[in-house]
């Protein structure tokens, strides 16, 4: 990565930068991208010996549920003449 680079990127994010901002970027660029390579490097164990490794999610069940308008009003905390009442927004 370059100065070049630098003023690219700022000028497809529509900033303007002095020199010393570009410099700034680039150094900071330039260290990022090395932290990534090093991440890139460091290998994982897929399984670690001292842990079972299991699925912890539950197989879906699907439990029919029945609703009407009335039993959805009497659990309303506000109603009238069949409508929920609610707070005005504006």
């Amino acid at each position: 990565m370059d100065i070049k680079d630098v003023e690219n990127l700022a000028d497809l994010a529509k900033i303007d930068l002095n020199e010393e901002e570009k410099k700034q970027i680039l150094k900071d660029m330039d260290d990022i991208l090395k932290y990534v390579k090093t991440i890139e490097r460091v290998k994982v164990e897929e399984t670690n010996p001292k842990f079972d490794v299991y699925n912890v999610w539950r197989e879906d069940k699907i439990e029919l549920q029945e609703f009407s308008k009335g039993s959805i009003i009497k659990q309303f905390p506000d109603s009238q003449d069949n409508f929920l009442k609610v707070k005005k927004i504006l």
